[in-house]
């Protein structure tokens, strides 16, 4: 059966520790026309904040997914399509590429029917992210190439995220991932303002992901970026 990530083009990703614009609600960003939510965020992470979030979203017709960064955030909610549990391929510490993982699965009842792993790589040394993994990011093109493909290949991750969380990320770079996966879906985030850049990046990625233009602009911005995705 297809995965229903691989007919997305965009995914909106909302962060519980950010404010919305003032004027926009959660039902705003629901109806943009996103393909699909995933919730989370790297720092300021909690049960509490997930859940609200969650149940901001659940009262609309949108795929929900839960991206918790650690074991003791997750939410078992029935409004939630399923997990995304981050990989961090180029980590610089095995913690958040195994441990972190070894500690989900003694979670009771892990809902395995509806949990997949992201294959993150992660490309800006400047994120939060990047901080906590001490991810090496100093990564040409032909590097990014082979992690997407140990990936999908040896790893057999369904999605390969491209991560530039905060900039926008190297044309050439996100081709490169492109062009080493055929059957892995090759999620794209970092950076995306406007239609120009989603277009740009979707022209490579299956997927856009768009998160703090949501929390920074709203809803025209963000709906900008849906049309692009799905023109490219």
């Amino acid at each position: 059966m297809t995965a229903p990530w691989a007919d997305w083009n965009h995914v909106l990703k909302l962060d519980p520790d950010k404010e919305l614009p003032e004027g926009v609600t959660f039902g705003d960003l629901c109806a943009t026309g996103t393909d699909a939510i995933e919730i989370g965020g790297t720092m300021g992470m909690t049960e509490e904040n997930m859940t609200a979030v969650i149940e901001a979203c659940a009262e609309h017709d949108v795929p929900l997914y839960q991206e918790p960064s650690n074991p003791s955030v997750v939410v078992e909610n029935d409004a939630l399509d399923g997990y995304f549990i981050p990989t961090v391929f180029n980590a610089g510490t095995p913690f958040w590429i195994t441990e972190a993982h070894k500690e989900w699965v003694r979670i009771d009842d892990v809902d395995w029917a509806r949990t997949t792993t992201e294959a993150y790589i992660v490309m800006n040394p400047e994120a939060d992210v990047a901080t906590l993994t001490e991810a090496d990011c100093d990564l040409e093109a032909d590097d990014v190439a082979a992690y997407a493909k140990v990936a999908e290949r040896m790893f057999g991750q369904e999605i390969v995220y491209l991560e530039y969380s905060g900039m926008l990320g190297d044309e050439g770079i996100v081709k490169a991932a492109s062009e080493a996966v055929d059957e892995s879906t090759l999620f794209y985030g970092g950076g995306i303002h406007d239609y120009d850049s989603a277009y740009a990046m979707a022209q490579y990625a299956d997927v856009v992901v768009v998160g703090d233009l949501a929390h920074d602009e709203g809803v025209d911005a963000l709906r900008e970026t849906v049309d692009a995705a799905n023109d490219a």
